[in-house]
């Protein structure tokens, strides 16, 4: 017989951010996290997510709890003590956030998302003692998630990087930014280099922020009166100087070289517009934090809208709020919420705007007119909150500017002009067909721009409903297509595009195009969202490659994201005069 009345999901409990945050009575904080309601095995080992403690630098398999697993044995324990000398806890730790992760994309993007290993594997792997170092990676040949250990500066404990709740979702969104967008790890514009990092980076904190437990704990310095209410000027100067200032200064004291100071960095990084146009910033990492610090600005400012609404305040945090407004009173349970609120709606945008990006040689400008893309099409009314708004001026703050150049919705990708015959499509294939759709585009290649002589190939056909905040129902369907042609370089200029300087005629080029094709419920073209072989991005994109080496060396990407974090780890550590 049966039962209809499962539950989707259960909670379970976890690090709100990693053991040095701690509560006013001295424990460590915690939180609960959503996570599926599934037949789990000893490990724990799901569907999706599968804990292998097996440590490479011992060569030895830890033992995992097999017993209790519908039980949550942590609710009411927060000694650091216990927490980080218990591998069960690890194990849980890890599994909760990097399925709870997973849930959270799949919610925004509306459909399940597949990992981008090589054998199609349903099930991530998580070690969450895989190696005694500095270090935590998502590695494609692996199939998993391998995250370090190592001492503590007085040597007198092990710092664990699996108990620090970004460092785990950050690597998580590695792996799902794999599987969505394969070719984002291929050499190509400064921008792409930078961005998989960058966006690991914002997932993992607006996915932190989105806890009331931990803006709670961040806010705990707000003076309150005795009706539980403070002041917006309280509320604006705390927000700044102990929420983001103090929270930086409390997260992973122990681990300032490993993707741990990211909030610091976007709170350091005040806005300017000539970041991007300056030669240091090409590297990939000082690169990624112009776009951070864009998002948390933007979180900040949307944070503070919902506060005050439509005040009229043109300055934010500059401490120049009229008396009328510095003087009002507003509950702190409210402050708190609404900051949750905000960075969980941010959170559902930037990974929704996913859908919406070129599957190919990307730049900034294509995510910001993603996000407001994916924006509109959920909430084509924005005058409450003004997060389209808010977004599009903190992003110019830092000099990045939308790509589509729509005059009627900024920043919007504009409508695709052309007489597509659709005479050959039928609807429902269309919604999952590989074959269905290729002859779509077969039959229509001069209005999408298609370079005829390359080869074209389908890479995925995803239908998708999304929910919006006020109930409202999009089905869509997003097809992703790839072109990709050798040449020499001497036969560059026939497409278009410009041989390197230096570059021997000889030299064979690899050029790659592609789109995504954004379909209503009609199975009428919406959007065309791509960087074609003969679009001007080929030229920038081949100067910046030939200029960094690239085609002297064979790509691989094996190990890609372990050598990324190592490059950043030691760029950091320099900096800040740490010693590993």
């Amino acid at each position: 017989m049966s039962n209809y009345s499962t539950p989707t999901n259960r909670r379970l409990t976890v690090i709100a951010q990693d053991p040095g945050v701690r509560t006013a009575k001295g424990g460590v904080l915690m939180t609960r996290v959503n996570v599926p309601a599934e037949t789990l095995l000893a490990g724990p080992r799901g569907h999706r997510v599968q804990v292998v403690d097996f440590d490479s630098s011992k060569n030895v398999f830890y033992k995992s709890g097999a017993s209790r697993l519908d039980k949550d044995l942590y609710l009411d324990i927060d000694d650091g003590k216990v927490l980080e000398s218990d591998p069960q806890f690890h194990a849980q730790n890890v599994y909760a956030i990097v399925s709870s992760t997973i849930l959270n994309f799949e919610k925004a993007l509306g459909r399940h998302v597949n990992w981008g290993f090589d054998y199609g594997t349903h099930q991530i792997k998580v070690a969450p003692h895989a190696f005694s170092e500095a270090n935590a990676f998502y590695s494609r040949r692996d199939e998993g998630l391998l995250f370090g250990y190592f001492p503590s500066k007085n040597r007198k404990k092990k710092i664990f990087t699996c108990l620090s709740h970004d460092i785990v979702v950050h690597e998580t969104t590695h792996a799902l930014l794999d599987g969505l967008k394969r070719q984002y790890i291929r050499p190509s514009s400064a921008d792409q280099a930078a961005f998989h990092e960058a966006y690991a980076d914002i997932v993992a904190l607006l996915s932190v922020f989105s806890s009331q437990d931990l803006v709670g704990h961040g806010l705990s310095s707000l003076r309150r009166d005795e009706d539980g209410t403070c002041s917006l000027k309280d509320v604006e100067q705390t927000i700044y100087d102990s929420f983001l200032s103090g929270l930086a200064e409390q997260m992973g004291t122990e681990l300032l070289g490993l993707n741990r100071n990211a909030l610091r960095r976007s709170i350091d990084l005040p806005p300017s517009p000539r970041y991007l146009k300056m030669a240091a910033y090409e590297e990939p990492h000082l690169r990624g934090e112009v776009l951070v610090a864009a998002v948390m600005q933007a979180f900040i400012h949307v944070w503070w809208r919902r506060l005050i609404g439509k005040s009229g305040i043109k300055t934010i945090f500059d401490h120049k709020l009229r008396p009328s407004v510095a003087n009002k009173k507003v509950e702190v349970w409210r402050v708190i919420e609404e900051g949750a609120t905000a960075a969980k709606h941010l959170l559902q945008l930037v990974i929704r705007a996913l859908d919406y990006m070129p599957p190919v040689d990307i730049c900034f400008g294509d995510f910001l007119s993603a996000v407001v893309t994916a924006d509109s099409e959920a909430c084509p009314d924005d005058s409450r909150y003004e997060y389209r708004k808010r977004l599009l001026q903190s992003f110019a703050d830092y000099g990045i500017k939308p790509s589509s150049s729509n005059a009627r919705v900024p920043g919007r990708w504009a409508t695709p002009v052309g007489n597509f015959t659709y005479g050959h499509s039928h609807f429902e294939p269309m919604r999952w067909d590989r074959e269905a759709v290729f002859r779509f585009i077969w039959e229509n290649q001069t209005p999408l721009n298609l370079t005829k002589k390359a080869l074209t190939t389908v890479e995925s056909v995803k239908p998708v409903v999304r929910i919006a905040p006020d109930g409202f129902t999009l089905n869509e369907v997003v097809v992703e297509y790839f072109q990709s042609i050798a040449l020499r370089a001497d036969e560059l200029q026939a497409m278009n595009v410009r041989k390197p300087k230096e570059m021997p005629a000889w030299q064979t080029v690899q050029l790659y195009g592609g789109s995504t094709l954004i379909f209503d419920e009609f199975g009428r073209l919406k959007f065309d969202i791509g960087n074609h072989i003969n679009s001007p991005q080929q030229n920038e994109k081949l100067e910046a490659l030939w200029a960094r080496g690239a085609f002297k060396k064979e790509f691989s990407t094996e190990r890609t994201f372990a050598r990324l974090h190592r490059e950043k780890s030691l760029r950091q550590s320099i900096l800040t005069g740490e010693q590993w």
